[in-house]
């Protein structure tokens, strides 16, 4: 089972000055920035899935500038991203965005622009052009149910398959073409893998997938495994739930993508920080936060309406930084640290006026169980990635895009790990 990244334009900067929240002198973005696998010196997944949304081109903005869009074109992806020399026997995935054009009544794009688009970027998979169908009922069975929508996207999505296959094979066969599977209920996504291994595929990916419940994706993966060969390969694209992969493995999944160890360093509200268990999985801390005064929104509008005084915000966000930073050395306290950092997030918190003080209270209590939890067990000391041992405890900060993506990076360091040992276990 593959772990594939989806990329989103995830770089930082290898010179990032944490001590003066500053990029290094002279720096050129993207040109001077990191990936992964280049700030690890090795990957931390299996290979990286571009999708056509995130590029962007005439129809659809993406995530990469008109220059960036080019040079991908030009170059292809593997340079793009960087990943060749000893990085080249990492696969290269690509699907059509189909939840940027989700609105239009049909995709925007034909097979052969998508065989156009996989072979200038020189993928080595690439996903046939579906239509995603929001529609889902876990209780029908066979074909049943499904609104004249859900039915008109199934199609559309069969229709593109069956073209993208004829069309794929000017590709030659280092590129594999991925037949994707949308329905509206499991019986219905078991009737399209049929179809898409009758029509020659040997690679399926499974859309769809992001809105549902572990149950439901137990489920689908059932109904397609009893319609299909066990030789048939299966993807899941954009497996929102990775950290329950080890559910899914007796399906006999081939790859899945997703970001969320990338993602949850940054948006979850409790688990940003990935380690793994003694018995086996994954644990999770909250991250430390202690935003930039002068850069969060939240808190210039407080010091703008008066209720701030900026000298005190900065202050106060000044030595929550230097108490973190002398407990990491062994010259602070828990009980220190821990209020120092509080006594910076009680601004924070005051500074939202839609929130009573009794919820402030509450969130200011949440808090320092979770940093009094972090900072007793240390968890970045006992890390071996190059990040922690390369920043230490400024990896646990939530401040920041360079430091909450050096903590999605060690999440993926240590996510990929997980995989490898759900591999090892598996009978």
């Amino acid at each position: 089972m593959k772990f594939i990244f989806a990329d989103s334009l995830d770089l930082v900067d290898p010179g990032y000055d944490f001590l003066s929240d500053s990029m290094r002198p002279g720096r050129r973005p993207y040109w001077d920035d990191q990936y992964p696998h280049e700030l690890f010196g090795y990957a931390p997944y299996d290979g990286i899935l571009v999708s056509r949304g995130i590029v962007g081109d005439h129809q659809f903005k993406g995530k990469y500038s008109s220059g960036q869009a080019m040079r991908f074109k030009r170059v292809g992806a593997r340079k793009f991203l960087r990943l060749n020399g000893k990085f080249g026997s990492k696969d290269l995935f690509g699907d059509s965005g189909a939840f940027s054009y989700v609105a239009h009544e049909v995709p925007p794009y034909t097979s052969e622009d998508m065989v156009e688009f996989y072979g200038d970027g020189q993928f080595t998979h690439g996903c046939s052009v579906d239509h995603v169908i929001f529609d889902f009922e876990r209780s029908f069975t066979g074909m049943q149910g499904g609104s004249d929508d859900a039915k008109r996207r199934f199609e559309i999505t069969l229709e593109n398959a069956k073209s993208f296959l004829r069309a794929s094979r000017e590709l030659g066969p280092s590129f594999t073409p991925l037949g994707v599977v949308q329905g509206w209920s499991p019986g219905s996504m078991g009737e399209a893998a049929a179809q898409l291994e009758k029509m020659g595929y040997t690679y399926l990916a499974l859309g769809g997938m992001v809105p549902l419940n572990a149950t439901s994706v137990h489920a689908c993966l059932q109904a397609v495994r009893a319609r299909i060969s066990t030789r048939t390969q299966l993807h899941l694209l954009g497996f929102a739930k990775a950290e329950q992969i080890h559910e899914f493995a007796k399906y006999g999944i081939a790859s899945f993508d997703t970001t969320s160890p990338l993602v949850r360093a940054f948006k979850d509200a409790r688990a940003n920080y990935y380690v793994t268990k003694e018995a086996g999985g994954i644990d999770y801390y909250a991250a430390i936060r202690v935003p930039q005064a002068l850069e969060s929104t939240r808190l210039l509008r407080g010091v703008k309406e008066g209720r701030i005084k900026q000298e005190i915000l900065t202050a106060l966000e000044a030595n929550a930084l230097r108490a973190l930073r002398e407990f990491d050395r062994g010259r602070e306290t828990t009980e220190r640290t821990v209020e120092a950092v509080l006594a910076y997030s009680k601004v924070f918190l005051s500074a939202d006026s839609g929130k009573t003080e009794t919820e402030n209270e509450r969130a200011l209590l949440e808090l320092r169980n979770r940093l009094e939890k972090v900072l007793d067990e240390k968890p970045w000391k006992e890390c071996v990635c190059s990040v922690c041992k390369a920043i230490s405890i400024e990896v646990l900060i939530f401040r920041g895009n360079n430091r909450n993506r050096r903590r999605g990076f060690h999440n993926l360091a240590v996510f990929h790990q997980h995989v490898k040992s759900i591999l090892r276990e598996k009978p």
